[in-house]
Order: C-alpha cells, then structure tokens, then sequence
C-alpha cells in the first residue's frame, strides 16, 4: 500500500477504503499536496477490487477548514494550485465508486466543496458548513450543492458564508443523517 504524507488510507475487509485528512494541526487543510494524494489515492481505488465504497473523514475534530491559505501568499505556485484543485475536484466528482463524507466536525471553503462533491454526507451532532472564503473574493463551487439543496438556499449559501450547524444541515438535506460524534465512523461503515 502506497504511504502518504497528507492523508491515511485503510482498506476493511468489507471492502471499504477509508480515507483520512490527516493534517489535524492545520485543522486538516487542504494543501496541493493533500489534494495531489488524495487524487492519487482515488486513482489507485478505481479499479481495485478491494475496494468498493469509499469513507473520506478528517483526523481529529474538524472534517476540512478548507484550502490551506498560507500556500496563496507564494503567487509563483498559483498554476499549481489552479492544476492540482482542478485535477481533484474531477477525480472525486467522477470517482466511479461511491464515496461518503463523514462530516465529523466543521467543513469549511474547499472541506465544504469536498463533501459536496460525494455521493452522500453524514454528519456528526459538532458538524458545521460555510463558505467563509466568499468574503474575500475566492468563489466556492456551486454546482454539487445546488443540486444537493436547492438552487435558492445554494445561492444563499455560497453568496452569505453564513454557518449552518447539523439541525440545519439536516433538514435542508445537505446531510442525510446526523450521528453522535463516538458512534460516528461506526455507523456509516454499518
């Protein structure tokens, strides 16, 4: 099995490949690195058989805190991260296997545009979606989540980054259940 820096990836013998944002430090930021393993990662899964369903979850409390910023402040690297957000987003949006976000704690900017482009959500009692990145002019992807919630309450979302917490998640449907944060991982897998 192929080791990562950014990310840790498990296989059950159920056949579900589990795959963790492993930068708890930086509230599991997105850096071009993560987003390069975790197309790597997918790639690798797509054809496997040992794989049939995959779990994306984040190390710690926090599910994403989005894009790691401190990457913008160098604009020589913004061709790679143009390619490498480019490259990701296609490879989770047209992973072939289903995959299932366990929205373990906040999503926010980039962590909300990856759970949005899997195929179902889960989250815990402490999960909490924004787009804060809006206020400083960074567009978020709009195109998963309109169809998840609604082209409205999409719009609202993405153009406020106001904070909905698991009540509101759930009932506008961005998560399909919401679970105790302990039984968490368990009862997705179940």
């Amino acid at each position: 099995m192929t080791s990562y820096e950014t990310i840790h990836v498990e296989v059950k013998d159920n056949r579900i490949g589990i795959l963790t944002l492993n930068r708890p430090d930086k509230r599991n930021a997105i850096s071009i690195r993560m987003r390069r393993e975790i197309s790597s990662c997918l790639n690798g899964w797509e054809d496997s058989d040992a794989v049939g369903l995959v779990i994306l979850i984040g190390q710690g409390d926090t599910f994403s805190a989005g894009f790691d910023f401190s990457e913008f402040a160098h604009p020589e690297r913004f061709d790679e991260l143009l390619a490498s957000s480019s490259q990701y987003h296609r490879d989770v949006w047209n992973f072939p296997k289903p995959t299932i976000a366990v929205v373990n704690g906040p999503a926010l900017g980039g962590g909300f545009d990856l759970a949005t482009l899997c195929d179902i959500r889960i989250g815990s009692e402490s999960c909490a979606f924004a787009h804060p990145e809006i206020k400083f002019g960074a567009p978020p992807i709009i195109t998963p989540l309109r169809w998840i919630v609604g082209e409205g309450l999409a719009r609202d979302l993405c153009l406020t980054g106001r904070r909905i917490l698991a009540p509101e998640a759930h009932r506008i449907g961005l998560v399909s259940q919401v679970v105790e944060k302990g039984l968490l991982l368990k009862r997705t897998v179940e």
